[in-house]
C-alpha cells in the first residue's frame, strides 16, 4: 500500500478504529491504477465468524454440542469449546486489532453486518469478488474431538450460505470441509456443493490426517464429478512439536504457514493424486510463494533417485505442481526483483497464481503487490488479479466493483 503523506491521514500503525483512513488510501490507489477497467478477484479474504457465534451456534444439530457452544459464548470462553491457539495472529503487526472494528458504525441497510463490512473494503480496494473464509475456525483441525469440527463445519456452512452468500453475489466461498471425519466431509460436499455462492471446498492445513488416505477418495471423486475445486488453507499451530521450539510468533508465522502445506503437497504428489483425479483443481492458500518452488526442486531431486516409491507418477513432481493454483498472500518481496521473477517462473504464475488480500489480517496485501511488479505484462497482471481465479472457479464473473470517490 502507498504510504500516505503526513498531512493526509493519521499514522496507520496507531489508527484508533481500523478502517476509514487506510481504506480511503486504498481507494485512491485503485483509481490511480484504473482497477475499474478489469476484473479483480480476492481468493482469500476473511471475516471473524466468532463475532456471529450467537447466530452460528443455532445451526448446530446436536443438542448437547449446541448447549456447550451456547454456554461458551455467555462465559466469553470460546477457547474452552473450540480449542485455543497460543500466538499473536489477532493482536500484533501493522493491522489494528480486529475487535476494534466492532465499534464502527454502519448504516441501517437491512443487510448482515458481515456483508456491509466486507463489501465496504472490497469497493475501496477495487475488488469485484472475494472468497470469504473464517478465521478462528482455521485452527479447528487440531481439535481433539472430530465431532466438534464436524458440528461446527455444518453449522457455519449453513449459516454462511443462508445469511451471507444467498444475499450478496460478490461474496463467494470455498466451504469448510470437516476433514478429520471423512464421512462428514463427504456429506458436506453432497449437501452444499450446489448452493449459491459455493465455488469449492477448503481444507484447513493444520491437522494430522494424510490427504491421500483412501477414506477421502470418494470425496475427491465427488468434487471432480461436480466440477468443484479443493483448496488447502494454511495456518500455524504453535502446539506442533517442532514449532514449540520457537520462542517468538515471528518464527512460528514464518515456518508454520509453509510447513503444513508442504507436508500435504508432498503426500498429494508422491501418492499420485493428480493422476488419479486429473480434473480436480487444487489451490494452496496463504503460504506465500517461495515454499512451492523450493519443494518442487526438492521433490524432483528425490524422485529421480527413488522413482520406484512413487509408481503412480508419470511426470516430475514439479510438472504437476506447475498445473496447480496458488494464492499470492503473504507474497515475499525481496529487494532484488529478479528473485521474485524467477519464483513466478517456477510456479507458472502467469496462469496459476491468484491474488489474495488476506484482509483484514495484519499482514494483508493490496492488488498493487501484483499490479506494480515491473516484470509483468499488463495481460499477466490482469490474469493474476482476476482472470486466473475465474478459470479456477470455472465460472464467468462480470465486473461488480464500486470504487468510492475520495478527495
Amino acid at each position: 500500500m502507498d504510504m500516505p503523506a503526513k498531512n493526509e491521514v493519521r499514522d496507520l500503525r496507531f489508527d484508533k478504529y481500523h478502517s476509514h483512513e487506510h481504506l480511503a488510501n486504498a481507494a485512491r490507489q485503485a483509481h490511480q491504477r484504473k482497477y475499474q477497467d478489469f476484473l479483480i478477484v480476492d481468493v482469500d479474504a476473511h471475516h471473524y465468524e466468532s463475532e456471529s457465534y450467537g447466530e452460528v451456534f443455532q445451526y448446530i444439530e446436536s443438542p448437547v454440542i449446541k448447549k456447550i457452544a451456547t454456554e461458551s459464548v455467555h462465559r466469553g470462553g470460546r477457547a474452552s469449546f473450540l480449542g485455543g491457539q497460543v500466538g499473536y495472529q489477532d493482536t500484533g503487526g501493522r493491522m489494528t486489532r480486529h475487535w476494534l472494528s466492532k465499534k464502527q458504525k454502519f448504516e441501517e441497510t437491512g443487510q448482515h453486518k458481515d456483508i456491509v463490512k466486507t463489501t465496504q473494503w472490497m469497493d475501496a480496494m477495487g475488488v469485484d469478488y472475494c472468497c470469504l473464509f473464517p478465521t478462528p475456525m482455521l485452527f479447528l483441525g487440531t481439535h481433539p474431538q472430530p465431532e466438534i469440527e464436524a458440528a461446527m463445519a455444518q453449522a457455519y456452512n449453513r449459516w454462511l450460505c443462508e445469511r451471507i452468500l444467498a444475499h450478496e453475489d460478490r461474496i463467494i466461498s470455498m466451504l469448510y470441509l470437516p476433514f478429520n471425519d471423512p464421512e462428514a466431509a463427504y456429506r458436506t460436499v453432497k449437501e452444499f456443493g450446489g448452493k449459491k455462492g459455493v465455488v469449492g471446498f477448503m481444507v484447513t492445513s493444520p491437522r494430522y490426517k494424510p490427504v491421500h488416505d483412501n477414506a477421502y477418495i470418494k470425496t475427491y471423486a465427488l468434487l471432480e464429478e461436480m466440477g468443484l475445486p479443493v483448496s488447502f488453507h494454511a495456518a500455524y499451530c504453535w502446539n506442533e512439536q517442532s514449532l514449540q521450539t520457537q520462542n517468538r510468533f515471528l518464527g512460528v508465522h514464518a515456518l508454520g504457514f509453509m510447513w503444513f502445506n508442504m507436508v500435504h503437497m508432498t503426500n498429494w504428489i508422491v501418492n499420485a493424486m493428480p493422476e488419479r483425479f486429473p480434473k480436480l483443481k487444487t489451490m494452496w492458500i496463504e503460504s506465500g510463494l517461495t515454499w512451492a518452488y523450493c519443494l518442487a526442486q526438492r521433490l524432483d531431486h528425490s524422485y529421480k533417485m527413488r522413482a520406484a516409491e512413487a509408481p503412480g507418477l508419470k511426470r516430475l513432481p514439479s510438472q504437476y505442481m506447475q498445473e496447480m493454483f496458488y494464492s499470492t498472500q503473504p507474497m515475499e518481496m525481496p529487494e532484488d526483483k529478479s528473485i521474485l521473477e524467477a519464483t513466478f517462473k517456477m510456479i507458472n504464475a502467469k496462469s496459476q497464481l491468484c491474488w489474495a488480500s488476506d484482509y483484514p489480517h495484519w499482514d494483508f496485501d493490496l492488488p498493487s503487490v501484483i499490479y506494480d511488479l515491473p516484470f509483468l505484462a499488463e495481460k499477466d497482471k490482469r490474469n493474476i488479479l482476476g482472470g486466473n481465479a475465474e478459470r479456477f472457479f470455472g465460472r464467468k464473473l462480470p465486473l461488480k466493483k464500486k470504487i468510492p470517490v475520495v478527495d
